[in-house]
């Protein structure tokens, strides 16, 4: 029985030496490494040190090198280890091995995957951090519930990719949930990952806060934006900008706070608002704060049009029907749909716990061939 399963696994297999033939032809596998051996020689000069600036960049340059390389590497070694592993299984017949090469092999069809999505981002700010912002919307406490479902999911799929979550701002719900939470995300593309998460979310279930038992529809909202580097100038007039200062609440454990430390800026002429109320000091949290209003202005100001805003924001939409990127239902049947890209499972639960990656796949797909219109129609 163990025979079949070896060259079933065989078969499946030998269908990913062309995606990773491919893969090698994308990377420039050999113009990256002779890069690399260029940048090493750059940093044994005496001199190299001399240009902070230009130094700093060139070690960011040299790690994201470094980075993909070593994925394609580590890519190529689990495509022979499984080819391996198949081979003593068939030799000896053995149910372990078996079990072993099948999970291998579906550990390995995901990496491939992934490394394929990462080689769609080209964008100006694909590689860089992102700052999330998840806000509850229509619905009320079934909302900010909602809101939470979505903060966990998202901090799940971090952990997965191995991307370090870093709490802003965290504003408790009314009776449950979360009213609204603002995080940043580091590593390696989170920027250009995450930026197709931008927009209005819709769930449909049986609402645990109903007493009667029915089903409901809640709206929450996804901002995403990137991390700019500090010299980039950003001409904000003072008069513009309305500051508020409030204690600092929520999961940080901050809450013990005595004083108003939590910052929030709301840039008047535009209605953007960015709070912080990570750090201990006001100061900081100013600081941080107005750097995300600069960051969200910066993009703004490279949009010449409107409709070209959606591709660094998600388009701004009211919170609210007609206007969700992706539909949870969770009554009376179970599936997630993304409108735009016509992607969808039956497994809610796995998205809801952090395994987006199809639906972000997709959704770069759809943009690199132009958007095309799908004529989606919502899911009930």
């Amino acid at each position: 029985m163990a025979l079949i399963e070896f060259d079933n696994y065989k078969s499946e297999l030998a269908q990913y030496k062309t995606p990773l033939d491919e893969i090698r032809a994308s990377l420039d596998l050999e113009g990256k490494q002779h890069r690399i051996a260029e940048m090493e020689r750059q940093m044994e000069e005496p001199t190299f040190w001399d240009d902070p600036d230009k130094s700093a960049k060139i070690m960011k340059d040299l790690n994201s090198l470094k980075s993909a390389v070593g994925r394609y590497n580590s890519l190529k070694s689990q495509y022979e280890d499984i080819e391996t592993l198949i081979e003593m299984g068939r030799e000896e017949d053995d149910e372990e091995l078996a079990k072993e090469a099948g999970e291998a092999l579906q550990s390995f069809s995901k990496d491939i995957e992934n490394m394929r999505t990462s080689l769609l981002l080209s964008g100006e700010y694909d590689a860089n951090n992102a700052t999330v912002a998840l806000s509850a919307g229509t619905g009320g406490t079934e909302a900010m519930d909602f809101n939470e479902m979505l903060y966990r999911m998202y901090t799940r799929w971090c952990e997965r990719h191995g991307f370090a979550v870093k709490l802003l701002d965290y504003q408790e719900g009314d009776e449950a949930g979360i009213k609204g939470v603002t995080f940043q995300v580091e590593g390696e593309n989170a920027y250009g990952l995450l930026k197709s998460e931008a927009g209005v979310h819709r769930l449909v279930r049986i609402s645990p806060f109903n007493a009667q038992g029915k089903r409901q529809t809640s709206f929450c909202s996804c901002d995403v934006m990137p991390e700019l580097d500090d010299n980039i100038e950003i001409d904000i007039d003072p008069s513009d900008l309305k500051i508020d200062t409030y204690r600092s609440s929520g999961a940080g454990g901050q809450h013990i706070n005595k004083t108003s430390s939590a910052v929030r800026i709301t840039h008047i002429p535009t209605g953007i608002v960015c709070a912080c109320q990570e750090e201990r000091s006001q100061f900081q949290n100013k600081d941080k704060a107005m750097a995300m209003l600069k960051a969200k202005l910066y993009m703004l100001k490279q949009q010449a049009h409107a409709e070209k805003l959606s591709d660094i924001r998600g388009d701004v939409k009211e919170i609210a029907w007609g206007s969700q990127i992706r539909n949870y239902v969770l009554q009376p049947y179970t599936m997630v749909k993304d409108v735009r890209t016509g992607e969808e499972t039956g497994n809610a639960q796995a998205v809801l716990d952090g395994d987006i990656d199809q639906f972000i796949s997709a959704y770069l797909k759809w943009v690199q061939l132009g958007k095309p219109d799908r004529r989606v129609a919502d899911a009930d």
